[in-house]
């Protein structure tokens, strides 16, 4: 099994879409390693952030390699020390946007490496919101674009605290030292990229091509829906094929086959979101798995796969209904 990330925080969870009566919906771990999540506790105020000293990169100097990071001499400052040793081209990250990096953490003192993203050959997905990481990404990321490799020393006020973590060996008075290579940033005006791919059934609902961030519209036809699950590309993606146990990152929107009527949408909420195939309902993770990255995808799904005869309280979905969704998978976690 897959060993989950130090840094994340279980993403929000889904109403409309978590499965029904699975006690487990809203989290989305993806391995059965503990995670040191975000403090609860009220945040603390914005750090000074400062150029050093931070420790020499002596190998795996290149964009996107491994590095190897020396031991830290002296005292590490007391502020945010970040340094961009590459500087990209791409989109800058801000606040809140879920960014895709790998990245490898290590303790200031002894050096040792307490996580890397690298050797899972997983690179992380993660929101820079408070509390879901810790507070030294969010400052040391905003404003750095896709393509840099960052690194910064995290003091315990901007990491895990006077707790630490006593399963990562990580102390409450250990100032840590990250290189993050950041990958690609997503926000609410995100949207799939992919190739055009021709919309001819005539029987099947028709999904906007726009790419601009905004809800694409859903035209269902005057017809019966179908009784069976339907799962095509409508702008079909590059990237990786979304497994069965994956969590994805989507903007998505829905609506019912009878009226038309949207009852769902991140481009609503102004927010996009993350979950696990495991805890939504068949119709997404059978429609999902095979897919890849960077697609939208037309989901139509039968009562038997969605919600049959119960759906959620104050959705808007009565009873045996078809539903329809335009999904873009921006993310694979």
């Amino acid at each position: 099994m897959r060993r989950r990330s130090l840094l994340i925080a279980v993403p929000a969870g889904l109403v409309t879409l978590a499965a029904c009566g699975d006690d487990d919906s809203g989290s989305s771990s993806t391995g059965d390693s503990a995670s040191p999540e975000a403090s609860g506790t009220s945040a603390p105020p914005s750090p000074k952030i400062v150029d050093g000293p931070l420790p020499a990169i002596t190998a795996g100097t290149k964009f996107d390699e491994k590095p190897t990071v020396a031991k830290g001499s002296g005292d590490p400052s007391k502020d945010l020390a970040v340094k961009t040793v590459i500087a990209g081209g791409g989109k800058a990250v801000a606040e809140n946007d879920f960014v895709i990096a790998n990245y490898l953490g290590q303790i200031w003192s002894s050096a040792k490496v307490f996580d890397n993203s690298y050797d899972r050959k997983t690179p992380l997905v993660i929101q820079l919101a408070q509390g879901s990481i810790i507070d030294g990404w969010r400052y040391a990321l905003a404003g750095k674009k896709t393509g840099s490799r960052v690194q910064f020393s995290v003091p315990p006020t901007w990491g895990y605290g006077e707790q630490g973590n006593e399963e990562a060996g990580i102390k409450g008075t250990d100032t840590l030292v990250f290189v993050v290579d950041v990958q690609d940033t997503f926000n609410a005006n995100s949207s799939a990229k992919g190739e055009k791919v021709p919309q001819a059934d005539a029987a099947l609902p028709e999904v906007g091509t726009n790419t601009d961030g905004k809800a694409p519209s859903i035209e269902v036809p005057k017809a019966d829906a179908p009784k069976k699950l339907v799962a095509e590309y409508v702008l079909e993606g590059d990237g990786p094929e979304v497994g069965a146990q994956d969590s994805v990152l989507v903007q998505y929107k829905g609506v019912v086959w009878d009226s038309g009527k949207e009852f769902d949408s991140t481009y609503a909420r102004k927010q996009l979101t993350s979950f696990s195939l495991q805890q939504v309902v068949k119709g997404w993770s059978q429609g999902l798995t095979g897919k890849k990255v960077g697609s939208r995808v037309l989901i139509v799904i039968p009562p038997d796969l969605g919600y049959g005869d119960n759906p959620p309280q104050g959705s808007g979905i009565e009873k045996d209904s078809t539903l329809v969704f335009s999904v873009d998978i921006l993310a694979k976690m």
